[in-house]
């Protein structure tokens, strides 16, 4: 089973670390370690970058900006740490802070303990032989860990401090459709029809407020190495907030990709939600309702706004590469992929009248 730990690769050379700067700030906050790190990279980062140290003593886990031009308010490593410590002693799937501070050429970082386990990315090991009845359970829990995060009481933890009041889904609209046109590139759409039919089938007032993820999937989920079943941590939190949890839930069934979606869709997959025994997206809004009684009234647009939501973030990406900004190859693709959520969204539009 100990080849089920996500491990890293290697750093990517643009976005290389210098690790007497890095070894030298560390020191200051684990005074035991010895020795100079090994430095990798985990390949997902498509956002903020995420670094395993190696030293004799124990692995941490580095977190960065990435480079280039950011989003207003985005990225921020202090807000992270700090909604981290004040959830800890609530929700017990998010890792230690050890320290977050500012490192010269590299800007400001977190540093936190590694949680070992098994991330569930594309697929499942091939030896991690799940039936449909444990897939089906292992689904379930995956679910419960978001329903758990909706029920954490942000004022007993102070994160109330987050929540910016009534207007919530308006604010996101408006904000996501800005960072569109901002990252906007020649050779992509303008989701002009998107957004008007968001603007015109948004709820007129948010759900209710609560602390939501704003990037819960399976690859940001940690299970346990002996019961492959159970949560043992939730990763990357730097866009949580306090917010309507109906956004998180669409956010996160932008990437639910199931077996009978289209070829693109398909290539798009970063979670293994297409195996059998895994809810459909449907049957993830009725479980989700069933559980906290939540109106599934305005479906359709927390939906069609998780798939717009995704296609900003590709373009943002794809922006950032098409500069040199980026280095991940994998990116290069990423401007078809914005066209294709286009067609997504406007195939869910007509099927929706």
């Amino acid at each position: 089973m100990q080849h089920w730990i996500d491990e890293p690769g290697e750093v990517r050379q643009l976005e290389a670390l210098p690790v007497s700067e890095i070894d030298a700030w560390v020191k200051t906050q684990r005074r035991h370690l010895q020795g100079t790190p090994v430095i990798r990279q985990y390949p997902g980062g498509a956002s903020n970058l995420t670094y395993l140290l190696h030293y004799p003593e124990e692995d941490l886990i580095l977190r960065r900006p990435p480079l280039g031009r950011l989003a207003k308010g985005a990225h921020d490593m202090k807000r992270e740490a700090d909604l981290i410590h004040a959830l800890r002693p609530v929700y017990p799937y998010v890792p230690e802070i050890y320290a977050q501070g500012y490192v010269a050429t590299v800007g400001e970082c977190i540093l936190m303990q590694r949680l070992v386990g098994l991330i569930a990315r594309n697929d499942l090991p091939p030896d991690l032989q799940l039936s449909e009845s444990q897939t089906r359970q292992l689904c379930l829990n995956v679910l419960d860990g978001l329903i758990a995060l909706h029920q954490v009481d942000i004022h007993a933890t102070g994160l109330n401090q987050l929540d910016r009041g009534e207007g919530f889904v308006q604010r996101q609209l408006h904000g996501w459709s800005t960072r569109y046109q901002q990252s906007r590139t020649t050779d992509v759409g303008d989701f002009a029809s998107v957004i008007l039919w968001l603007e015109q089938h948004r709820p007129a007032q948010d759900y209710c407020h609560c602390l939501i993820h704003n990037d819960y999937r399976f690859d940001n989920v940690v299970l346990d190495l002996e019961n492959p079943l159970r949560i043992i941590g939730v990763l990357d939190w730097e866009m949580a907030t306090v917010g309507d949890p109906l956004m998180d839930l669409g956010n996160a069934l932008a990437y639910w990709v199931e077996a009978e979606d289209d070829a693109m869709f398909q290539f798009m997959r970063r979670q293994p939600t297409h195996l059998r025994g895994m809810l459909r997206r449907q049957e993830v809004w009725e479980y989700y309702a069933n559980r906290t009684g939540a109106s599934l009234q305005y479906a359709d647009f927390y939906t069609l706004f998780g798939l717009f939501r995704l296609a900003v973030i590709v373009q943002q990406i794809y922006e950032r590469y098409c500069k040199g900004q980026a280095a991940n190859p994998q990116f290069a693709q990423f401007g078809q992929v914005t066209r294709y959520l286009e067609q997504r969204c406007q195939r869910l539009m007509d099927a929706r009248g």
